[in-house]
């Protein structure tokens, strides 16, 4: 019993980490699915000054209206990409997220800039198709160390139940 109890305590400070996550809720799942995204426009071409950022940001915001689930932890715009470190629920795939952002914002920008379409003359928008996303969250060692703690703990309520 002490030697569990030992156990246990070398990895209390996992435990509190995990505990004191922020953590969403939905109807049937409790998570935290973080993302780092990045896209960039296309042919990166240098075309998010000052005012054009500050106008991609208001829209980014006004996403949420329509997807009230989804969060910006923080939002990083360059002259030629953008970083969203963001949110999503599960039931949303991160390709469709993207997808929803990117048609949103290109068509807002363009309507918004004219400049666009001259820099831009199809009608495929300004942002490139592809983008790196990577998830964000708890590390290696603190799952294995949870999981561990619930093992531990399962196999202890066992015992009391005989």
């Amino acid at each position: 019993m002490r030697v569990s109890f030992c156990i246990f305590r070398s990895y209390r400070s996992y435990f509190d980490i995990i505990i004191n996550m922020k953590l969403k809720k939905s109807a049937h799942t409790v998570y935290k699915t973080q993302y780092h995204i990045v896209w960039m426009t296309r042919f990166r071409r240098k075309i998010l000054p000052k005012g054009v950022k500050d106008y991609l940001r208001i829209r980014l915001l006004e996403i949420r209206r329509y997807y009230p689930d989804w969060g910006y932890l923080e939002i990083g715009i360059d002259i030629d990409h953008v970083h969203l470190y963001m949110f999503i629920p599960p039931k949303y795939a991160v390709s469709k997220a993207v997808e929803a952002i990117n048609s949103n914002t290109s068509r807002s920008l363009k309507q918004k800039f004219n400049f666009l379409h001259e820099v831009y003359w199809d009608d495929k928008g300004i942002w490139a198709k592809g983008y790196f996303v990577s998830t964000v969250g708890i590390n290696e060692k603190i799952i294995q160390a949870y999981v561990k703690i619930q093992e531990e703990e399962d196999t202890g309520q066992a015992q009391l139940e005989f």
